[in-house]
């Protein structure tokens, strides 16, 4: 079987997902994806009539968002029409999975040259989001709405399983607030190092002015005793009626765990921000890196997919990471850097904690708690900034992995190369 080699990742800089706010909210979302085609394309000095596949992923597929954003971005990036494109939805997962599903096709000898990446703008979401609220639709995403499987798999609300999560695992507010403060102090860390700077690329106007170049999320001014006074965020979401029987997202979940007393301990300070973004991952086989003078920067070892309790959502991880493990022939010990998404502080402390890690190698340039999580797309920025960090530390593997709604979780292994 052929390796699958990482050529290159970039990302846009997080704009805060905000309308009015945020400086990418304006913008179109094939634009954002567009900028890093474009940004793959020029780096690389990629011919795009050689591009077999553009494989992204976006969770929101309506609205501007809609009708295969991949395809869409890449004859908006200006790629040969020859490149084809397609789009899928893994929710917070996907960005993982279009990188795997590159590994995929180059590793079968179906395709030597795949794009892969995601873009999200929440910002967007948003709105469409409040709107269906007014309409009286259920919140997209939320489980709510899928009456189809509430006897069996009850879905509740992201945060508040976070908060059942931490209930049932005995986290205490402290040390979930420890999370969000640690993320914080290290992206500002490695932003003002300029550990990201390889990758980041700026998002510019059509008239070629700079929209975003740098992060725009991050609170460095964070502090522990500021966090210690956030009111929860999920406490009311908790108990808000979905419908006329008076179904709430605690219902959904004491309906399958009817002894578990939900406290809540999840916020802004220690819960991801709502962001938007755009990143791309250049994957090839060997034979075409060397027919074009492409240097790979990474091997693609193992990608492993991963489901879990659906009623819970989030604790597919650690299962999806050992799973991962074993399918490279590997140890945790073997690792050398983790990306664990911070989807909530409760998923990356438990990740921690059920896999004997030292957090000085898991997140260790912050994660999405100070940065945010543009859905679509985070899987792939985690990809590409574990490489720069292996990279800069002149580490060998790196493994990431996140939760994804439905309880699901994939994961990737990279290997740094060295030659």
């Amino acid at each position: 079987m052929a390796e699958a080699y990482i050529i290159d990742a970039v990302r846009t800089p997080r704009g805060i997902g905000k309308v009015g706010k945020g400086s990418l909210a304006a913008s179109h979302p094939q634009h954002l994806a567009a900028t890093v085609l474009k940004a793959i394309r020029t780096r690389n000095d990629l011919d795009t009539k050689t591009v077999d596949d553009v494989i992204w992923s976006t969770s929101t597929q309506k609205g501007k968002q809609g009708g295969d954003l991949g395809r869409m971005a890449a004859l908006d990036a200006g790629y040969d029409i020859t490149s084809s494109g397609t789009t899928l939805d893994r929710f917070c997962g996907g960005g993982i999975t279009t990188v795997a599903f590159a590994a995929a096709q180059v590793m079968s000898g179906m395709e030597d040259c795949v794009i892969a990446g995601g873009t999200e703008m929440m910002s967007l979401t948003a709105q469409m989001m409040q709107e269906e609220m007014q309409a009286g639709i259920a919140p997209l995403g939320m489980g709510s709405g899928n009456d189809r499987l509430r006897e069996v798999h009850p879905q509740s609300h992201q945060g508040v399983c976070g908060d059942a999560i931490a209930s049932m695992e005995g986290f205490t507010r402290e040390e979930l607030d420890e999370v969000g403060y640690r993320s914080q102090q290290r992206a500002d860390r490695a932003i003002r190092e300029g550990r990201f700077d390889h990758s980041v690329v700026p998002v510019l106007d059509d008239d070629g002015s700079v929209i975003l170049d740098k992060e725009e999320f991050p609170r460095p001014q964070t502090t522990r005793e500021g966090l210690a006074e956030l009111q929860p965020s999920f406490a009311k979401i908790a108990d808000m009626p979905l419908d006329d029987e008076g179904t709430t997202f605690r219902g959904l979940v004491n309906q399958k765990y009817p002894d578990l007393d939900i406290e809540h301990f999840h916020h802004a300070g220690n819960s991801s921000g709502v962001v938007d973004g755009a990143a791309a991952v250049l994957v090839t086989s060997g034979d075409y890196a060397e027919r074009h003078g492409l240097k790979p920067r990474a091997r693609i070892v193992a990608t492993a997919n991963m489901g879990d309790d659906p009623t819970l959502m989030l604790n597919a991880p650690v299962p999806a990471a050992r799973k991962v493990l074993e399918k490279a022939g590997l140890t945790v010990d073997d690792i050398d850097l983790f990306e664990i998404n911070e989807a909530f502080a409760v998923v990356a402390a438990k990740f921690v904690r059920d896999l004997g890690l030292d957090w000085d190698k898991v997140n260790v340039n912050g994660g999405s708690i100070a940065m945010g999580h543009p859905i679509g797309a985070t899987g792939s920025i985690l990809i590409g900034t574990i490489l720069d960090e292996l990279e800069r530390q002149e580490k060998r593997y790196g493994l990431v992995t996140m939760c994804a709604a439905g309880g699901m979780a994939p994961a990737i292994i990279i290997e740094r190369m060295t030659k």
